[in-house]
């Protein structure tokens, strides 16, 4: 079913999708995966709703027990009150006493605590005081453990030791309270005392005189001590420095000594506190015992009490269980109230519920059917195929009797609200298509890979990932490997941008999820490297194409989605970007509003959820759990609330949606306009313009349109400013031949968006009656009336203005012809007054019908009238204007055509802004030099032109990452891009830049304008010949009209050749050097010049030999001595003027006529009309090829039914095969060898091939249009081709061309029917040579027939010749005697003298005149020529090429016009005109 939808899918919208084996074994594995998720998630919910009820069951039953509890308890509650107040007077008396015993242990506490402090005062004051002389102690005692026992030995051994140690050790047995000799003077050292040595010897002779200073008591030194040590501490060398001098390693004992009188001069105040203190200390022990004493009364009355208080706490817990209980139980029937009023509503909803969760896991297995298919398969399809494809599933499903929900919505199964809301929020378009992609890329089996050429899936998966650390890359980035392999290993979601129809090999494994277990982690192979695969890795894959071609492989691997952004889609953000502007705080209040819309529904869903989760996991009774009742209660608040608020909001969106509704007309119109530009895309595969072009345009549109008050004149402003400023910008990037498509289409689109033109009006426009067989229609009344109209008529009877039209010309054909033959039929009154009663539209219509040649003039006057003047002129392109639009990040591209090329007004323009501008020819290997330019003018400014850039495809990527990935870029940098339409070209330079087409003006005037702005005066002076400023001018003349013949087609040139400026310079050229050397005695070589000219300048270009004749014709008579005459023009009003200055020969120019005459050129003026009807119909044929499959015909029929009836018609109609053996009979009864009964064998042998591809490709489509068969790839064409009326390929390739279908079929008839004459009746009288497969074949039989009919002749001697006879078919009864007669020829491009059987000029307005019968014979002689014959070519078709030539036939002519007129008038018989 689904590969059925593929391929009805590429029938009508010529859009690829593929099923593999493997999109329905990950289809089969999707299937599972949500069955089993909503069988759980829905058996979840059931489980969790029953015990729900259960729950408000219990509750229920709960409430009755609870009232007989608590009447029990409360009758307990008093006894216990009573026994509590007793115990309770025990307590008081035994408290009473214990307080009084506590006030005076307080008494006695106080008292000690008083002492405590004043001890502390008097302790801290001491060690204040001690604490200032603690340095000088350290120190001493620092100095003393430097002092060892050795040191002591050896002052004892000095046998006269230095004075200054004798003196210390007096200090020292001071100290230590020791006899001291007499106090005398010492001989030795005047003002001293006599050392007392001996007493110093025996002390330091005990072996405990080091620990003994270490130990020493210092409070035993006394006032009379200090003042002994005073003379020897005041003597001027008694001091540590001197001490080291002297005494060496014993000099410590001099600070010790100095330090214990420091000492005693802190400690003399201190001893006092001293003993304060230990005075104070007895006093505390004493108070200490009263204290103890007291606090042991104090703990027996509190033990007393504690035993009295234990009974009466006893009591009052006794009292409070009680209470409690009471209050439990009392709250628990309030709660279970509560719970029953609370969920009464819940309880009747799930009761509901779960009755029907037995049903709906039963209807599961066709639900998930659907849902899975849907996200499998429904990816690549639109928003109609969605559907269609989901009503067949469920037809399917009816009929196998699967079960499913009939109110069934993927959507809403699969995802929230709240959800679909928040991916809103991302950038998500909230239309139906666009939220249906967002869920097959998340719920999808496979990674997606989004189509979106507008970038709006992008836009979406960025914001959506943009917390998660989202890597972004693409298949061409340098580092694409190590992005990859970062994304699996690091966790993190990877998007692929802008991938083309290839993915690269490395992802297989990834895509197939081919993930190896490798202990708690997976692995996967990429490329040959195993990378780790974390949890957070997702994959996404976007490409800008609009309609990829992926292969079945791609699509098995990935789930492909159309994110093609729909009409409706971007029309409701166009209105958002319109309300934005014109409506901010609307905007802001819309979004705030949907954004607590979102969060209020998160809220309800999670209070829901979280309500029946309290409800099922509650332990026990539901009326024990308190926070149960809570989380009630801040439910039914927060419902109540959010509900109000979904309310208040519901009535806002109401408002707000209202007072954007007034401004819809603006997003329409640019939703419309934007389709169109896409649209054109079909037309050329370089006209892309990216959403975000055309949002740039709409902004401005909005910023710089009028501003009203009036917000219906505003709304008109901004609809008009946009509509040109969109027409303008488009219109910059089309070719010439595509500008008034475009405009037309534009013109159409609105009106048929605002109901004006009806669908089947529209489609009458673009196909007239091509699909209508001129066979099965009502004959045309009139022969002046041509065919093709005839059609286009019975076509637009069809319409209800027109229902009388086929009577009416049938009853006036004198006054249609009128009307037909006039100048301008659009503007001349219509008869059976049409004039007054039809629209524009119906009028063009009309013209369209009965005058293809007037139909663009007609459009022009149409698109005027509708959307005003200035679009039906068209737009002049403004190089600074476009420039100014630009910045240094946005390249500027030039589509080539034809001998065009911008260069030279680029380089002009740089020119006059005074910036630097380098040009680099594109080609294999110029890379390097483009990338040295661009990097040094991105640095310094200036502008770059890259010519060519069409051979140089694989750059452009580079080029553009290279613009718009550059951190700094000068402002005045431009990169100017020049390249002809290639398919391959890459569609994201294009969607970034500004594009233009500079195409050779059209017409002698702007062509003769563009080559003299070419030709400096130094130029026209180069040379004083007087022949040569006239010669330039003609050269400048020819050099625009071969190019100007191109535009009337065949008849101007068979083959449009590439004339261009180097082919004008290089004539010049050639005319300046032959005249610099010629001998002014002989005068020009004329010979040497129309030679050059005609064979090598301009003829080296020319292939076809009719072409060549054509050129060579135009040296002929533009190059030669009459041209210097006075009265020599090249065509009235076109002379060749006498100038001296280019200003002057620019003057001249612009007085000529500014539209020209196809005469000028040398062709007729009907000429114009071939080209105007080219144009029409090149313009509507390209219109008919762009319109999407699926426009169904008149009355809503599908394409299906409108083909399935044409096959049916035609092969009704088809003739009935040639037998091959009766064929054989009748070839032998006529002559097997005779050569015209052989040709007539082989044409048969083809007839038959096409006639039964013709029967067996109709049945076969009408078998497929009924699903019998599988619709081929041939079947596909044929019903695409049949439905545009146009010629399947396959029956093109073994047969003719034709303009239409209808013409073609009519022409298989009677072809047919020629053969079976000339079969079964014999040899026609005469032929109808255009009914031949090959002509030439027939011409060549008759040459042999002759040939051997006259003895002695050669076939290779005999020539063809021919006269043309007065006779018309029906006049001829005999066939010639020798040769054959043939009818059925036109003549294009000349008309025919009857009476004097001669070529004149034709009749106005007659394209095409039918020949008489030529008779078409052989002859054993040279071919005659003469200045009254004209050697007319043959072709097939009115397209002349060799494949279409059949034979010259030679016409004779008049002597006013000789055979070079009607060279130049491009005359040539035909055998098809159509």
């Amino acid at each position: 079913m689904v590969a059925e939808t593929c391929t009805d899918y590429f029938q009508r919208y010529r859009r690829q999708a593929h099923v593999t084996p493997k999109s329905y074994l990950s289809f089969i594995g999707g299937y599972k995966s949500i069955y089993d998720t909503k069988r759980q998630e829905i058996g979840q919910l059931a489980e969790r709703m029953n015990t729900g009820l259960k729950k408000l069951i219990e509750a229920t039953q709960s409430v009755n027990e609870l009232s007989k509890e608590l009447a029990v308890k409360e009758m307990e509650l008093d006894v216990a009150s009573k026994k509590a107040d007793e115990v309770l007077a025990e307590v008081t008396s035994s408290a009473q006493a214990a307080e009084a015993v506590k006030g005076q242990v307080q008494k006695v506490k106080d008292k000690a605590q008083k002492i405590v402090d004043e001890i502390s005062v008097d302790k801290a004051k001491a060690e204040e005081k001690l604490e200032a002389a603690r340095p000088a102690l350290e120190e001493a005692e620092a100095a003393l453990q430097t002092i060892k026992p050795a040191h002591i030995s050896t002052v004892r051994k000095l046998a006269k030791p230095p004075h200054l140690i004798m003196r210390i050790m007096d200090c020292v047995c001071l100290l230590f309270q020791r006899h001291l000799d007499s106090v005398y003077a010492d001989p030795d050292r005047p003002n001293s005392i006599k050392p007392s040595w001996t007493e110093a010897l025996k002390v330091m002779a005990a072996s405990n005189f080091l620990q003994a200073l270490l130990t020493f008591p210092k409070d035993t030194i006394n006032e009379e001590t200090a003042e002994l040590l005073q003379p020897y501490l005041q003597m001027e060398d008694y001091n540590i420095e001197t001490a080291r001098k002297v005494c060496g390693d014993v000099a410590g004992l001099a600070s010790w000594t100095q330090a214990m009188v420091d000492f005693y001069s802190v400690n003399k105040e201190v001893l006092p506190l001293k003993a304060n203190l230990a005075i104070q200390e007895a006093k505390y022990e004493a108070a200490m015992k009263d204290l103890n004493k007291a606090q042991a009364q104090l703990d027996e009355k509190q033990r007393e009490l504690d035993v009295v208080q234990a009974l009466y706490d006893q009591a009052l817990r006794e009292k409070q269980v009680l209470v409690d209980d009471a209050n439990a139980c009392r709250r628990k029937m309030n709660n279970a109230t509560a719970l029953i009023d609370g969920l009464s509503g819940e309880r009747i909803r799930w009761t509901e519920a779960s009755k029907g969760f037995e049903a709906q896991i039963g209807r599961l297995v066709g639900d998930v059917l659907l849902a899975t298919g849907f996200l499998s398969y429904a990816g690549p399809f639109n928003q109609e195929f969605r559907n269609s494809t989901m009503f067949v599933w469920k037809k399917q499903l009816t009929r196998n009797h699967i079960p499913f929900s009939d109110d069934l919505n993927i959507i809403s199964m699969l995802v929230d609200n709240a959800t679909i809301s928040e991916w809103n929020l991302q950038g998500l378009p909230n239309d139906e298509l666009s939220v249906q992609n967002g869920l097959i890329v998340t719920k999808a089996a496979r990674y997606p890979l989004l189509i979106d050429p507008q970038g709006q899936g992008k836009a979406w998966i960025r914001n959506r990932e943009l917390n998660n650390e989202l890597q972004i890359t693409n298949l061409n980035h340098k580092y694409f490997r190590t992005h990859l392999e970062d994304a699996l290993s690091l966790g993190r979601p990877l998007l692929i941008e802008d991938i083309r129809e290839y993915l690269d090999p490395a992802l297989d494994n990834i895509l197939e999820r081919n993930f190896i277990k490798s202990g708690s982690t997976f692995k996967v192979k990429v490329g040959d490297k195993e990378v780790d695969v974390m949890t957070g890795f997702r994959l996404y894959i976007t490409t800008k194409l609009g309609n990829p071609a992926y292969t079945p492989e791609v699509s098995a691997k990935t789930s492909i989605i159309d994110f093609t952004v729909t009409m409706k889609g971007l029309e409701d953000q166009l209105l958002g970007l319109v309300i934005l502007t014109e409506k901010k705080e609307l905007e802001a209040e819309r979004t705030k509003l949907m954004e607590e819309v979102t969060a209020n529904k998160r809220k309800m869903k999670e209070l829901e959820d979280n309500l029946l989760y309290r409800l099922t996991s509650t332990e026990g009774s539901l009326v024990e759990d308190e926070s149960l009742i809570q989380v009630l209660r801040v439910t039914k608040e927060t419902a109540l609330e959010v509900s109000e608020k979904l309310n208040v909001a519901a009535e806002t969106e109401i408002r707000i949606n209202h007072a954007r509704e007034e401004f819809r007309p603006v997003a329409t119109r640019g939703s419309v306009l934007y389709f169109l530009i896409v649209e054109m895309s079909m037309v050329n595969v370089m006209y892309q313009t990216s959403l975000r072009q055309f949002l740039q345009v709409f902004d401005i549109s909005m910023a710089r349109s009028t501003k009203s008050p009036i917000t219906q004149k505003r709304i008109q402003n901004i609809v008009d400013y946009l509509t040109f400023s969109t027409f303008s910008y488009t219109v910059r990037g089309l070719y010439e031949k595509d500008k008034f498509l475009f405009t037309i289409l534009m013109t159409l689109k609105i009106q048929m968006q605002a109901k004006v033109i009806k669908p089947e009006e529209f489609q009458c426009f673009i196909k007239g009656g091509a699909a209508l067989d001129l066979n099965a229609v009502e004959p045309k009344p009139k022969k002046w009336i041509s065919d093709m109209t005839w059609l286009n008529l019975v076509e637009l009877s069809k319409l209800g203005h027109f229902i009388q039209i086929l009577s009416q010309v049938a009853r006036n054909d004198k006054g249609w012809k009128d009307w037909f033959d006039s100048a301008a039929p659009e503007e001349s009154p219509i008869p059976d007054g049409y004039g007054t009663m039809l629209s524009t539209f119906h009028r063009l219509l009309l013209i369209r019908s009965w005058c293809p040649d007037r139909t663009l003039p007609m459009a022009k006057i149409f698109v005027a009238e509708v959307m005003g003047r200035q679009f039906a002129e068209g737009v002049i392109l403004e190089m600074e204007a476009m420039w100014n639009e630009s910045n240094s990040r946005t390249p500027l591209v030039c589509f080539l055509s034809m001998g065009s090329d911008p260069t030279e007004n680029i380089e002009k323009l740089a020119k006059a802004k005074g910036i630097r501008c380098g040009a680099i020819s594109m080609g294999q290997g110029q890379e390097v030099h483009a990338r040295r330019l661009i990097g040094q003018l991105m640095a310094e400014g200036g502008w770059v032109l890259l010519q060519n850039c069409h051979l140089c495809l694989d750059y452009m990527d580079e080029l553009l990452d290279t613009i718009t990935a550059a951190e700094t870029i000068h402002d005045s940098f431009r990169c100017w891009v020049t390249t002809e339409v290639h398919p391959k070209f890459p569609i994201n330079l294009l969607q970034t830049s500004i594009k233009f087409t500079a195409e050779p003006p059209q017409g002698v005037k702007p062509g003769l304008k563009r080559t003299y702005g070419l030709i400096s005066q130094d130029q026209l002076d180069i040379s004083n010949m007087p022949q040569w400023k006239p010669l330039l001018f003609v050269v400048a003349f020819l050099h625009t009209t071969v190019q100007e013949r191109r535009k009337f087609g065949p008849i101007g040139w068979n083959i449009p050749y590439e004339f261009n400026q180097s082919d004008f310079t290089s004539t010049v050229q050639f005319i300046q050097n032959h005249l610099d050397d010629m001998d002014i005695k002989k005068g020009v070589s004329w010979n040497t010049v129309r030679y050059m000219v005609g064979e090598v300048q301009y003829g080296g270009r020319v292939t076809d030999d009719y072409d060549k004749r054509l050129l060579n014709t135009y040296a002929k008579v533009w190059f030669g001595e009459h041209i210097f005459a006075d009265n020599f023009q090249f065509y009235n009003g076109y002379k060749i003027p006498k100038c001296r200055t280019v200003e002057e020969y620019k003057a001249f120019i612009d007085s000529l006529p500014t539209v020209d005459s196809p005469e000028t050129f040398g062709l007729h003026s009907n000429a114009d009309i071939t080209y105007q009807t080219n144009m029409a119909n090149e313009m509507l044929e390209t219109t008919v090829s762009i319109q999407p499959k699926d426009s169904g015909g008149s009355g809503g029929e599908t394409r299906e039914t409108v083909v399935y009836r044409l096959a049916d018609d035609m092969l009704e109609k088809l003739p009935l095969d040639f037998i091959p053996h009766e064929v054989k009979e009748r070839l032998k009864k006529m002559g097997l060898l005779h050569p015209l009964n052989i040709f007539l064998g082989q044409e048969i042998d083809r007839m038959r091939k096409v006639v039964s591809s013709v029967r067996n490709t109709l049945k076969d489509l009408k078998l497929a249009i009924d699903g019998t068969i599988i619709m081929s790839e041939n079947l596909r064409d044929a019903l695409d081709c049949m439905y545009d009326a146009r010629i399947p390929s396959a029956w093109k390739k073994i047969s003719w061309e034709s303009a239409t279908l209808g013409f073609w079929f009519t022409d298989l008839l009677d072809r047919n029917a020629q053969f079976h004459s000339w079969l079964f009746e014999g040899r026609p009288n005469v032929f109808w040579m255009t009914g031949f497969f090959n002509p030439q074949g027939f011409l060549t039989a008759m040459r042999q027939e002759i040939t051997r009919a006259h003895k002695g002749w050669a076939l290779d001697a005999v020539v063809l010749d021919n006269d043309v006879t007065k006779m018309s078919k029906e006049d001829v009864v005999t066939p010639p005697a020798e040769g054959v007669y043939i009818h059925g020829l036109y003549l294009d491009g000349a008309g025919w003298d009857r009476r004097n059987s001669r070529l004149m000029e034709p009749s106005p307005k007659v394209l095409y005149t039918p020949l008489p019968i030529v008779h078409v014979y052989a002859i054993n002689a040279e071919r005659r020529k003469g200045s009254s014959l004209y050697e007319c070519p043959v072709y097939k078709k009115p397209r002349r090429t060799d494949l279409t030539y059949i034979f010259p036939l030679l016409l004779k002519t008049s002597a006013s016009f000789d055979p070079d007129h009607w060279i130049r008038r491009g005359v040539a018989l035909l055998c098809d005109t159509k």
